[in-house]
């Protein structure tokens, strides 16, 4: 794909939108590290200086992929808790329910978790302060909103939601790389039978995990 350089804020705009469509299908094919700005220049079919008026950096373009993931996911989040939890189930029901829908739902976003994966340690790198000051306004309006949502089936959470949200999200992105263990790591599994339970299930232990985490969260509340 070849194009003419854009002349208006609407060219400009359908620029991004494909540098951004074009990042999201590479996320499909490898993982956060192996996206290269060369190799996003040459499928998007401009020069990278031409890329780079559009985003400062590879991490711009993935830290606009991040908050678009976030906010598509918490989005269909009420859809799918009002499905799964009972409101007229006790307590204990409800927090198991809220702790499966969410790793359940978490599991299936694998780009959003290997985007969570990658925050802090790559993506908030390389960018402006601009950058970041967006990205944490998006990422501060999502977290609010799920753990609203939450709240709606465990009311009896108040503010420790917000923890909830944040913690399950932070677990999901770093557990992501559990689920694709390194041929080395399977074979060291098959050779002795005693480390199986380091080859964990991430929407398992997810689903575990944030169980406890709510149950924790509403005792000191």
């Amino acid at each position: 794909m070849a194009f003419q350089r854009a002349r208006n804020e609407a060219q400009r705009e359908v620029r991004r939108q494909t540098i951004l469509e074009t990042a999201t299908e590479m996320l499909a094919e490898m993982s956060v590290a192996e996206i290269s700005l060369n190799e996003l220049s040459r499928r998007v079919g401009l020069a990278k200086s031409n890329v780079l008026r559009y985003f400062e950096s590879r991490e711009a373009v993935l830290l606009e992929l991040l908050e678009n993931a976030l906010e598509a996911w918490v989005a269909q989040l009420p859809g799918e808790l009002a499905i799964g939890v009972d409101e007229r189930g006790s307590l204990r029901e409800r927090v198991d329910q809220v702790a499966a829908v969410l790793s359940a739902s978490l599991v299936r976003q694998a780009v959003l978790c290997d985007l969570l994966n990658a925050q802090g340690s790559v993506l908030e790198h390389n960018v402006s302060v601009e950058v970041v000051v967006r990205h944490k306004r998006s990422a501060s309006a999502s977290m609010a909103a799920c753990a609203d949502t939450i709240r709606r089936h465990v009311p009896e959470l108040g503010n420790g939601a917000w923890t909830v949200s944040a913690l399950a999200l932070m677990l999901a992105g770093s557990l992501s790389s559990y689920g694709r263990p390194s041929a080395s790591a399977l074979a060291a599994y098959e050779a002795d039978p005693a480390l199986a339970s380091l080859n964990l299930d991430p929407h398992a232990f997810l689903e575990d995990t944030v169980a406890t985490l709510i149950s924790g969260t509403l005792a000191r509340e």
